[in-house]
């Protein structure tokens, strides 16, 4: 469980970039979100980097190109914002539950998309659940992130349910401020 520590403005160049790309679903440019963190496009190509070394922007070249943000950035930035549990909806077999609290979805293997898992921490028993199941955890509070599995295995002793994600769901439709 790493927790990335970011800067004050990688923060807000990551989440520029994550509100930029749910409005275009498309690569967002350098210049766009220089634009909207009012900064010179240089000094977002150069926070870009490092942003990519820790994974949670991918680069795509060409005309088309610009920058994308992976699921650890949505992660990150849902990890950092996280300070008290929130209450993180979560269906079991199509009925919700209410006495579960989610402390963190951990969406370790998003790399290798053909076995993604998605490690959700529980407070609360997790006898219930068993291989098989389907499970929806979510919306999350801040990037609205839902994941959609099924129970692949479980960890008792840490209240872990391991899922098999079938889909992961963020909304698109700009929401009104």
């Amino acid at each position: 469980m790493s927790s990335i520590d970011l800067t004050a403005s990688q923060k807000k160049i990551l989440r520029a970039l994550t509100n930029l790309h749910k409005k275009s679903e498309d690569t967002v440019k350098g210049e766009d979100i220089a634009e909207q963190v009012d900064r010179n496009p240089g000094t977002i190509r150069n926070q870009m980097q490092s942003l990519k070394a820790l994974q949670l922007v991918e680069g795509v070249p060409g005309p088309k190109g610009g920058y994308k943000p992976t699921v650890t950035a949505y992660e990150t930035l849902e990890i950092q914002q996280m300070d008290e549990p929130a209450t993180v909806p979560l269906e079991h077999e199509g009925k919700h539950l209410e006495d579960i609290i989610i402390e963190e979805i951990d969406l370790s293997s998003v790399h290798h998309p053909e076995l993604c898992r998605a490690e959700v921490h529980i407070q609360g028993s997790i006898d219930a659940f068993h291989e098989g199941d389907t499970v929806t955890v979510g919306p999350t509070p801040l990037s609205k992130l839902t994941v959609e599995g099924t129970v692949d295995g479980k960890d008792d002793t840490n209240n872990i349910l391991i899922l098999k994600i079938d889909n992961m769901v963020t909304p698109t439709e700009e929401l009104a401020h």
